[in-house]
């Protein structure tokens, strides 16, 4: 079966990386005390309970750190899971590959200077991963700052303090950020990862292959990523979906813009697909969540690690303070977090509560006044019994520093030990206590509960864990993307390249991928036209066929509502006049003759070359409507029927086929197809460069194309 080959693909993407983050024996090449890199790591290393056999290499001393300095990694009497390199960058192939023919499994080579750097430099990381392969050996970098696991080993030179065991798997592309800032961060919140990578420039391992093995690990809870660019966009989202799809949420931040390759000058589909459109279609389809920046990636990654999945978006809400609840509650419905109504049982149990000093009525959020604070395990009781809630909000608008709050925090770490929900504190109030020694309540408390200070972080986490769920049902209903591929074949027409298609040319193509186009006719003088026009039907549409003329509205060489002979004989002339008016009459391959598509919703369906992605598919509204509404959608395709609907479902296209202003709504099955099968174009024909399909017409038969551009490389 199909399913069974893709998931024996993804499981074979996945390297074997235990020797790098948890080795039994390293090798140390360019050991030295005196270095920064080196000296740091190994320092490191052993201060950050490194129990395995540590082998310095350095020709130019005989002894460091009490241990034996070997001159060669060819005269350590075993052979090493892990060589960690910081040689001059001359010196770093040869090491590696005699790592990789003494058998050693991994290289993480520290040393500088490589592609980053120069022409020199980047000859050299070419002459690297060639040897890599060669001598059969992972290498992590060149130009890596390091990796940790924590119940590993700490493999980097910039870690300020021991690592503790947490869930979160880091990968990043910036190493500065990986242990400067992300690790840093985290632990002054008491936030913990399990492993860390710096990518380094990605000689052999890339971020997608640590992606692949984190998602694999049962100490992982929930992937990270801080992602500037990759080499394999294709096996990113295959990785990266089959994660989502076996219970690891990933999370990114992704910096820079994947800008349209220039060629993408010619059609409304090319202006439409903005410059990050491709990378957030692949995260959506993927089921990948991005997010704007690191406090944000954090704040959401401490919520997968803290709890079980939600069992749906239902919020309960809890509040100190009215104010700060009313902002909560507008908070909630920007996230799409359902708010239910308290009432029944669990309103009577709260309104008997004499601390609350409420009448009346209760709402969600829930404004329990600084009084509630004194009663909060009451408080819980009511709410936590109700199965009207899956996950449960306490806003505590006090000061987290004083006698007041030890209480508070107390009962706030057994609400949420107790509860059989989700329970996060969202806490506003005064932070540093007049002692600084001292450690604050709050503080504490967030060893054990997730605990946030700004109150939209504190909904962008609640949703995180309400969105993966969605996202996970979603991409595990849909086929796999390795089946997806595996469905598409190119039907082996040949295009001419590097130039605009006439309709003669054009038509076949979207014609085996069953892309619908309204009956054409192609005239070569105006009796041809006429002739053509009596056999279609009046009226007509009579417009240029010309390669040279991509947009040949512009230039006025099309007439709409020809209802006559003569109407048809007076375009023809008026169209090629028009047309010659700018292009040789080389270039004209004739007269397009087509019925009149009317009464119906325009939309717009092309295909644009994206400097990452290749292709990308965009659908919107088409026609005039192109201006008139704001918002089209882009696909990475291959996609699903399951896909194309969501896209289409979230642009006007939807809207204006549901909204006909007391005529019937239209179908989109039709249009889900027609999506469907320009993907499958996209994917499957290489030549394709660009495709054009504006406007589509949709009425009750379904879509026709009307129009169609297409240029191919």
């Amino acid at each position: 079966m199909a399913g069974h080959s893709a998931e024996s693909v993804a499981t074979a993407a996945v390297p074997e990386l235990d020797p790098l983050f948890d080795p039994e024996s390293v090798a140390v090449v360019g050991a030295s005390p005196d270095s920064f890199y080196s000296g740091n790591l190994v320092d490191n290393l052993l201060d950050y309970g490194f129990e395995g056999t540590l082998y310095p290499v350095n020709p130019g001393r005989d002894e460091v750190w009490g241990r034996r300095c070997y001159d060669d990694i060819g005269d350590i009497p075993e052979t090493v899971d892990l060589a960690v390199v910081s040689v001059p960058r001359e010196y770093v192939v040869d090491v590696v590959t005699t790592a990789g023919e003494r058998g050693v499994p991994t290289a993480l080579v520290l040393t500088a200077g490589f592609s980053e750097a120069d022409e020199e430099g980047a000859a050299l990381e070419t002459r690297l991963a060639e040897a890599a392969a060669d001598a059969g050996i992972r290498v992590v970098g060149p130009n890596c700052i390091g990796v940790m696991a924590a119940r590993g080993a700490t493999l980097t030179s910039t870690c300020s303090r021991n690592p503790e065991p947490g869930r979160i798997g880091l990968v990043s592309q910036s190493g500065a950020l990986a242990f400067t800032t992300f690790f840093e961060r985290a632990a002054d919140r008491d936030l913990h990862f399990s492993h860390i990578v710096s990518t380094g420039n990605e000689a052999d391992l890339g971020l997608t292959d640590y992606v692949a093995y984190l998602a694999e690990q049962d100490a992982v809870d929930v992937v990270c990523t801080y992602v500037e660019g990759v080499d394999d966009p294709e096996r990113f989202m295959r990785v990266a979906g089959r994660a989502v799809r076996n219970g690891t949420p990933v999370l990114t931040v992704k910096i820079g813009q994947s800008d349209l390759a220039e060629e993408a000058t010619l059609s409304h589909t090319g202006s439409l697909t903005g410059s990050d459109a491709g990378w957030n279609a692949a995260f959506d389809q993927t089921g990948v969540q991005r997010v704007p920046d690191i406090p944000d990636l954090l704040s959401r990654a401490t919520a997968h690690t803290a709890y079980d999945d939600p069992d749906g978006d239902r919020v309960c809400i809890a509040s100190t303070s009215g104010g700060l609840a009313s902002l909560l509650a507008d908070m909630a419905a920007e996230r799409d977090l359902a708010l239910p109504d308290i009432d029944g049982r669990t309103e009577e149990e709260l309104l008997d509560i004499e601390e609350l000093l409420t009448y009346g009525e209760f709402h969600n959020p829930a404004d329990i006044r600084g009084y509630g604070a004194e009663v909060l395990p009451e408080i819980a009781d009511a709410l936590c019994d109700d199965d009207a809630f899956d996950a449960y909000v306490f806003a505590i608008g006090l000061p987290g520093v004083d006698e007041r709050a030890e209480t508070i925090a107390a009962d706030l770490e057994s609400i949420a030990a107790d509860a059989d929900d989700p329970v996060y504190v969202l806490w506003t109030g005064r932070k540093e206590p007049d002692d600084t020694t001292e450690t604050p309540p709050y503080a504490r408390l967030r060893e054990s509960v997730p605990v946030y200070e700004d109150p939209g972080r504190c909904l962008d986490a609640v949703a995180s864990t309400v969105q993966y769920v969605e996202d996970r049902g979603r991409v595990t209903a849909r086929p796999a993307r390795g089946d997806l591929a595996a469905d598409r074949a190119d039907p082996g027409i040949d295009l001419p390249r590097e130039r605009v298609l006439t309709w003669a040319e054009a038509h076949p193509l979207l014609d085996a991928f069953d892309v619908p186009t309204v009956e054409t006719r192609t005239a070569t003088d105006a009796e041809a036209a006429v002739a053509a026009a009596e056999d279609l039907g009046f009226p007509v549409v009579c417009k240029v066929d010309s390669p040279a003329l991509p947009h040949r509205t512009d230039v006025g060489a099309v007439e709409l509502g020809l209802d006559s002979p003569t109407a048809v004989r007076a375009a023809y002339r008026d169209v090629m006049d028009a047309a010659l008016a700018h292009v040789d009459e080389d270039d004209i391959a004739g007269a397009l003759v087509q019925p009149m598509v009317d009464d119906g919703v325009e939309a717009m369906v092309g295909v644009a070359p994206g400097a990452v992605f290749g292709s990308l598919v965009t659908v919107g509204p088409g026609g005039v409507l192109v201006e008139a509404f704001d918002g089209s959608e882009t696909l990475v395709p291959p996609f699903s029927r399951a896909d194309a609907r969501r896209a289409i479902e979230s642009t006007a296209v939807d809207d204006l086929l549901t909204d006909r202003r007391g005529g019937e709504p239209l179908p989109v099955d039709g249009v889900v197809d027609l999506l469907v099968n320009v993907g499958g174009l996209a994917a499957s024909v290489d030549a394709v460069a660009e495709l054009d399909l504006n406007p589509i017409v949709i009425t009750g038969d379904g879509p026709v194309a009307v129009d169609a551009l297409v240029r191919t490389d």
